[in-house]
């Protein structure tokens, strides 16, 4: 089972999906949950089906002290290039927050910011923690929904199925019909 949080501080938990995308923004979340709050079935998105993160994002907005989840787009990503953007995204869904966290604990091993708040970086802090654990949730599924959406008008590269990611079938997509405004042109496409 996960743990609550990092520190005793209004702790926000933060983590990002899509950074290896060909097509579609970089999604960040910021969660603070309350400090009893418990879930069991509560863990890294990428170990869920679909339907249990739905069911999981439900609880989190109705039970989270606060939350924000923010995209940065394709434009942006191909500019600062995928780490940055990333980063961006993370600081970007916290400052969003109305309740200002004491303490930010983060997925993976880089990042930085220029607000002063304390952070620490957590490798695999998803399947640690609940609040970043919340936090992967809400990217997740806030992604995958706008890429839903995206995917009306671009049908040819399955991002309902795939969500831009670099499947198989997304490359040849892209060799056969080219490229949407919606890919990455700094990255390799196919």
């Amino acid at each position: 089972m996960l743990i609550n949080s990092y520190s005793n501080l209004i702790e926000c938990g933060t983590d990002e999906v899509g950074r290896g995308c060909l097509a579609g923004p970089v999604t960040a979340a910021a969660v603070i949950l309350p400090k009893d709050f418990k879930n069991k079935e509560l863990t890294d998105s990428k170990k869920l089906s679909k339907k249990k993160r739905e069911f999981l994002r439900k609880i989190i907005i109705e039970e989270a002290i606060d939350y924000s989840v923010i995209h940065v787009d394709v434009k942006t990503i191909d500019k600062i290039n995928i780490l940055n953007a990333s980063i961006l995204a993370m600081n970007k869904a916290i400052a969003s927050l109305r309740k200002k966290p004491e303490f930010i604990i983060v997925d993976g091993n880089k990042f930085y910011t220029k607000n002063k708040i304390p952070y620490k970086c957590i490798v695999k802090g998803d399947l640690k923690y609940m609040n970043i654990a919340a936090a992967s949730i809400l990217a997740k599924t806030s992604r995958d929904d706008l890429m839903t959406f995206l995917s009306i008008k671009n049908s040819h590269y399955n991002w309902i199925k795939n969500n831009g990611y670099p499947t198989k079938e997304h490359k040849n997509a892209i060799i056969k019909y080219g490229i949407t405004e919606h890919h990455r042109k700094s990255f390799k496409l196919f």
